[in-house]
């Protein structure tokens, strides 16, 4: 899976999303829409994480799905 197929396929993995980070809100899931620098800029702002951090993050779920 890349990260398009993530973008085309949000509507199914808004679950696991929310799951993962689970202070995301589903209005939080509707802006993101699969984009990846939002995801990770979401995650940010709701957790008080470094940006990088956020990113690896969002990059170690990514691997997960594949």
């Amino acid at each position: 899976m890349n990260w398009n197929q993530v973008e085309g396929n949000w509507e199914q993995l808004k679950g696991k999303v929310q799951t993962q980070w689970g202070k995301l809100t589903d209005n939080d899931l509707d802006i993101i829409k699969g984009n990846r620098k939002q995801l990770a800029g979401k995650i940010q702002e709701r957790y008080g994480k470094a940006q990088e951090i956020a990113e690896k993050e969002v990059d170690d779920w990514f691997k997960l799905l594949n």
